[in-house]
């Protein structure tokens, strides 16, 4: 894959995920209890990967692969879904904007943290005058869209 069509589908994702926030509250408001909304949310999620992986089912783990993980590897799951859970509750109280500019921001924060110390085994990238430039950009950019 190209290094424009993974852009390309990056932004797609970004797209999608300002919808997502909106979608789930709408989830929450109609069916009134947040945490049923959460495990609906999810079960859509679980079910389509199901799917996916019955068609694609190559290639599985080794025993050695699984013995090798991280004991954190599996949580990633979990910690996406503090990111539904904040969607489903409050994106309808703050707006779109101000909701998918605060978690952008504060991913793109804490990524150039993960990057600057090689957090969870990623390659180190030093948090350079550039990125901390950039992020400080961010956060007043995040500061003039959230104000009413």
């Amino acid at each position: 894959m190209s290094t424009l069509w993974m852009y390309l589908f990056i932004v797609l994702g970004g797209m999608m995920q300002a919808c997502g926030g909106p979608m789930n509250a709408q989830l929450r408001n109609s069916l009134r209890n947040p945490w049923l909304a959460s495990t609906i949310s999810f079960a859509v999620i679980v079910a389509f990967f199901i799917c996916v992986f019955v068609m694609l089912p190559r290639p599985l783990p080794s025993v050695k692969d699984l013995a090798q993980m991280p004991w954190w590897a599996p949580l990633g799951g979990l910690i996406g879904a503090v990111q539904v859970f904040a969607g489903l509750t409050l994106v309808d109280r703050v707006g779109a904007g101000p909701f998918t500019g605060v978690t952008v921001t504060a991913a793109l924060a804490a990524s150039i943290a993960i990057d600057h110390f090689g957090l969870f085994h990623m390659s180190v990238h030093s948090a350079g005058p550039g990125r901390m430039i950039g992020s400080v950009l961010m956060i007043a950019g995040i500061a003039l869209i959230a104000r009413n």
